[in-house]
């Protein structure tokens, strides 16, 4: 592969791999390093990916299948096994809501959502993946991916809602003392 063409593939695709990263890892130095570590395998071994179509898709398998590896490694990793019992569907939040939210917002509390559900998320709603290519990055049936997008986005609301409450402010009224005036 020349270096114009692997200098062109990572223009193409640091951004949303950087992206998607960062919202597995949680911090910018991991997600630099997982980033870096996916074009360095593609730099080794890239060339044998027979359709050149597939290599986004390549790209996010490898760089998840490294932060799974790694997470294994630190003995760290979420199974599906680790969800509370119980969990619940939200209703979907009304219009003006979702329009007072901003992105700081929505990028934080996406950090709060498990992490077996903030990859499908990430790759759906930030990288516009399809729920095929996602099964197929997260290699996992296209059933767990709908799956987990229902609960990661009922997690979402969740903490998006906890954030909303968090935020309003309170009025505390204090009572008047005996004999003294209220200023």
């Amino acid at each position: 592969m020349s270096n114009e063409v692997f200098t062109q593939l990572v223009d193409a695709h640091y951004a949303p791999l950087y992206r998607f990263a960062l919202s597995l890892a949680r911090n910018s130095s991991d997600a630099g390093d997982l980033v870096q570590q996916t074009f360095f395998i593609w730099a080794t071994k890239g060339q044998s990916l027979r359709e050149a179509a597939k290599a986004k898709s390549w790209l996010f398998t490898t760089l998840y299948r490294e932060f799974l590896r790694g997470r294994r490694r630190d003995a760290r990793a979420t199974s599906i096994e680790d969800l509370p019992p119980g969990e619940q569907d939200i209703a979907a939040e009304d219009v003006d809501r979702v329009a007072r939210l901003d992105a700081a917002t929505v990028m934080t509390a996406l950090q709060s959502v498990d992490e077996v559900f903030r990859a499908p998320l990430t790759l759906f709603y930030l990288e516009d993946l399809s729920y095929q290519e996602i099964a197929e990055a997260l290699d996992v049936p296209i059933g767990t991916i709908m799956s987990r997008l229902s609960r990661g986005k009922a997690q979402l609301r969740a903490v998006l809602a906890r954030e909303e409450s968090s935020a309003r402010t309170k009025v505390v009224s204090f009572p008047i003392a005996k004999g003294g005036s209220q200023s």
